[in-house]
């Protein structure tokens, strides 16, 4: 055999050895991503959530705990069970009202879903509730919603208290994205599973999130809706964001470190806030993981009325 034609052999050998182990990956992978969509809907099951026919269509969402009432404003790829957990901690000492947002788990959308929408919505299942004022608590995407209802409900708000929240620019900007999210087509069980070790590097979070994510096939529509509805609202309808005119008193959370919300833009945004109290952490990410019961003390110390010093 030739030199030239031992070389393409090898070759042969090399690809076909690289290509065989990357399919083994994916089968290996896929069975995981299986297990795992399948053990998040029995997780799911474990919240107890209900669902409610309202105007427009339905509305799932978990209603636990006594107390004040705190409204549970999610992010993107959440749902009532992130709505829920986001409040946990503190459901031992109120009641917490954690709904799907619009597209996501077992929740219609209305209209063109802006967030105004939305927050007619929570009034509507409010209603329903018979609950007539809460505390509007929001993570992330949910900012954007949670704040146009403080804006267009002030007779229903007690408080408004964002984690690590979209927040509005200083400035109306000149440009601004059609898009701001995963694009659709990412928007998959499998796909989201397989570049779940990107996370670490790209948004901060570790490769595990993806299990609280899942299944992602069901929290598409509304991943894609704020990826290019509410995401957007904050940015592209700015004169209708006057946070100055907030007649509620705020608490505001965000780490330093937050890869996804930015921190300088937060720091403009509080100051334009009346009676608002910031929170910041020097570390943590988008999550403020390693803050848990700073944040609860923060939390409680603002729902009873009581001042306190930013710690």
């Amino acid at each position: 055999m030739g030199r030239k034609a031992w070389y393409k052999q090898m070759w042969v050998y090399i690809v076909g050895g690289i290509l065989l182990l990357l399919a083994v990956h994916l089968i290996v992978q896929g069975i995981r991503c299986n297990i795992a969509v399948n053990e998040s809907k029995e997780r799911l099951a474990t919240y107890g959530a209900e669902t409610v026919n309202l105007s427009y269509g339905k509305m799932s969402y978990v209603d636990t705990g006594e107390g004040e009432v705190i409204l549970s404003v999610h992010g993107i790829f959440g749902g009532y069970d992130q709505a829920y957990d986001t409040c946990k901690d503190l459901s031992s000492d109120y009641r917490i009202i954690a709904p799907s947002r619009f597209g996501y788990l077992g929740s219609d959308i209305l209209g063109g879903g802006t967030p105004a929408e939305q927050a007619t919505a929570y009034v509507e299942l409010l209603d329903k509730l018979g609950i007539n004022k809460v505390y509007l608590l929001a993570t992330s995407a949910g900012g954007s919603v949670a704040i146009r209802f403080a804006l267009d409900y002030p007779e229903r708000t007690k408080g408004l208290i964002l984690y690590c929240s979209a927040m509005p620019f200083a400035e109306k900007p000149e440009k601004y994205s059609e898009y701001a999210g995963p694009p659709a087509f990412l928007c998959k069980d499998f796909t989201m599973f397989l570049i779940s070790p990107l996370f670490e590097p790209i948004m901060g979070m570790e490769p595990s999130t993806i299990y609280s994510m899942l299944p992602v096939s069901e929290r598409k529509d509304g991943v894609v809706l704020d990826a290019s509805v509410t995401n957007l609202d904050m940015t592209k309808n700015y004169d209708d964001y006057h946070i100055e005119d907030l007649q509620v008193p705020t608490l505001a959370f965000q780490a330093k470190d937050d890869k996804l919300i930015s921190y300088s833009d937060t720091e403009k945004a509080v100051k334009r806030i009346p009676n608002c109290t910031f929170i910041p952490f020097e570390s943590g990410g988008h999550l403020m993981e390693g803050h848990g019961e700073e944040i609860k003390e923060a939390v409680s110390k603002f729902i009873e009325g009581r001042y306190f010093t930013p710690l």
